[in-house]
């Protein structure tokens, strides 16, 4: 028995996760590795250094190995920037992240999960609606423009890791923000990586 368990009034025994249904589940859906707590700048450098061995024990081939090594740091890149976007006094929950790379027969999949203020929740996805809707050509050209023109965000990339990601990736961001409260929303991202 678990020391924090809870009771449950109504069964009068313990509630405890189901561990063997939460293994099930990622077996089934051949998730390598996933992160749920705070993302810092150690546990950054730890995930990737994971991954890179992960890739090397799949016997992937470079070109593959190098695209979702891309990936998965600019994804990372990208939640670590947003936890500097909550308030240090925001409750831990808040604060937290989550991260999940799968293999499927063909291709790899990156979430990533954080919760997002709500007045910025407009402006990010106006920014991924516009990704989304350009071709490979247009983004690369996108790419070069905000490069070139300096323009930056708050956090320093103006953008460009998710240009970056779907050009890498030649695939549409697939992304859902689920209200929270008056104040957040949980931001998702599913990156497929072929």
């Amino acid at each position: 028995m678990f020391p924090q368990s809870k009771i449950n009034p109504e069964k009068n025994r313990p509630m405890m996760l189901d561990i063997y249904d939460f293994y099930d589940k990622m077996e089934r859906n051949n998730i390598l590795l996933s992160f749920k707590g705070d993302i810092t700048s150690e546990l950054l450098t730890s995930i990737l250094q994971i991954m890179e061995s992960k890739l090397e024990n799949l016997q992937e081939e470079p070109k593959v190995k190098k695209k979702v090594y891309n990936v998965l740091v600019e994804c990372l890149q990208n939640l670590y920037h947003h936890m500097g976007e909550m308030d240090a006094a925001q409750n831990e929950k808040n604060r937290s992240a989550i991260f999940m790379i799968g293999k499927l027969e063909t291709h790899y999949n990156i979430i990533t999960g954080n919760y997002i203020r709500n007045e910025n929740m407009d402006g990010l996805k106006a920014r991924l609606d516009e990704v989304n809707n350009l071709t490979q050509i247009e983004l690369k050209e996108y790419y070069k423009k905000v490069l070139a023109n300096g323009e930056m965000s708050a956090k320093g990339g103006g953008g460009l890791g998710m240009i970056d990601i779907a050009r890498k990736t030649g695939e549409k961001l697939n992304y859902n923000f689920m209200p929270v409260d008056d104040k957040y929303s949980f931001f998702s991202l599913n990156i497929k990586i072929s």
